[in-house]
C-alpha cells in the first residue's frame, strides 16, 4: 500500500539545483566582462601604441599619424554605427558639444600630442609623465565633483606611483634625479592633462547611444578639429610613404589602441568611476617593458618585477577598498 502524502507534497515539484556549465560561465564572462579586465587590456593596447609610435617617429609625421589613425578607425566603425546614429541623430545633435569635446580631448589632440612629444623626448620621460595621469584624474575629480579617496586608496595610489618610479629609474634613484626635460616633455605633460580631463568629462556621456555609436559620434565630431593641423603639417613637412611598416602601424593604431581600447576604457570608467579607473594607467610601464622584451629583444631585470609588484599591489588596494 503506497504511503500517504500531504497536499503540499503532491503540489510542490521537486527542487533541483542547476550548476552552470563551464561553457555558460565563459559565455557570461564575454557578455559581462569585469571592468578591471577591460581596463587592464586597454592599458596593454595603449602600451603597444607608445612602442609603435616611438618606433615609427621617423616614418610617419606625428599629426598625420594621429589623423589617419582615426580616419581608418572611423571607416571601420561606420558600417556598424551608421544605422544607430541615423536613429538617434536627435541625441547626437542635442549633445554635439560634449561629443566634440570628448573626441577632441581624448582622441584627436591627446594622441597627436603624444606623437609630437615622442619626436623630441626619451621614452623614459614619456612613461614617467603618463604615470602621473591617475593623480591628475583624482585632482580634477576633487575640483569638479569634490570626490575624495579613502586612506587605503591614497596608500594604493602612492604605492603604485612608487612602483612606476622604480621601473623608470631602473632601481637607481640617481637616474630620476638626472632626468632632463625638453619641449617634447611639455607636449607629453599637456597630453596627460587632456587625458585626465577626458576621463572626467566621460561622466557627461550622453545616454541613448551604445558604446560603438558613442565612439563613432565622438570621432565624427572630433576629426574636424584635427584637420587644420594635418593640412598645415602636410604643406610644411610633407606626407609619408605607404610602406609595409607604415601600413602595418596604421592598421594597429586604428584597431586595438583606437577602437578596442577606447570601448574597454569607456565602459570600465562607467562601471567603477574615473578615480579607480585612472590607476590602471600605471600598468602601461609594465606592459611596455614586456612588449620591449618580446619585440625589441630587451631584457627584464629585478627592478621590473619589484616595480610591477608595487603597481599591482597599489591597484589592489585602491580597487578593493571603498572610498
Amino acid at each position: 500500500m503506497p504511503a500517504k502524502t500531504s497536499p503540499q507534497e503532491r503540489i510542490a515539484p521537486p527542487v533541483t539545483t542547476v550548476t552552470p556549465s563551464r561553457s555558460s560561465r565563459v559565455l557570461e564572462l564575454f557578455r559581462h566582462p569585469s571592468p578591471y579586465l577591460l581596463l587592464t587590456l586597454a592599458s596593454l593596447f595603449w602600451a603597444g601604441n607608445w612602442v609603435v609610435g616611438r618606433a615609427m617617429r621617423n616614418d610617419i609625421p606625428p599629426v598625420a599619424m594621429g589623423f589617419w589613425r582615426w580616419v581608418v578607425a572611423l571607416l571601420i566603425l561606420l558600417p556598424f554605427a551608421a544605422p544607430e546614429l541615423k536613429r538617434n541623430w536627435r541625441v547626437v545633435r542635442a549633445n554635439w558639444f560634449t561629443l566634440a569635446l570628448l573626441g577632441g580631448l581624448g582622441a584627436m589632440l591627446f594622441n597627436t600630442m603624444i606623437y609630437v612629444g615622442l619626436q623630441y623626448t626619451a621614452a623614459t620621460n614619456g612613461v614617467l609623465f603618463n604615470s602621473v595621469t591617475p593623480i591628475l584624474i583624482i585632482l580634477m575629480s576633487w575640483l569638479a565633483f569634490r570626490e575624495r579617496l579613502g586612506a587605503w586608496q591614497t596608500i594604493g595610489v602612492v604605492l603604485s606611483l612608487v612602483g612606476v618610479a622604480v621601473i623608470v629609474a631602473r632601481g637607481e634613484p640617481q637616474i630620476l634625479a638626472a632626468l632632463r626635460f625638453n619641449r617634447g616633455d611639455l607636449w607629453l605633460i599637456s597630453a596627460m592633462l587632456l587625458w585626465a580631463l577626458y576621463t572626467i568629462v566621460l561622466r557627461r556621456r550622453p545616454p541613448g547611444l551604445s558604446a560603438i555609436g558613442f565612439l563613432a559620434a565622438m570621432l565624427l565630431l572630433g576629426l574636424p578639429l584635427l584637420l587644420p593641423f594635418y593640412l598645415w603639417e602636410l604643406f610644411t613637412r610633407g606626407g609619408f610613404a605607404l610602406s609595409v611598416p607604415a601600413v602595418a602601424a596604421l592598421a594597429y593604431y586604428a584597431t586595438l589602441p583606437s577602437i578596442v581600447a577606447y570601448l574597454f576604457w569607456n565602459r570600465g570608467v562607467a562601471q567603477i568611476g574615473p578615480n579607480k579607473a585612472g590607476l590602471f594607467v600605471h600598468l602601461m610601464p609594465v606592459f611596455g617593458a614586456l612588449l620591449s622584451v618580446i619585440f625589441l629583444g630587451e631584457r627584464l631585470y629585478p627592478y621590473h618585477f619589484v616595480g610591477a609588484a608595487m603597481i599591482f599591489g597599489g591597484i589592489w588596494l585602491t580597487t578593493r577598498r571603498s572610498a
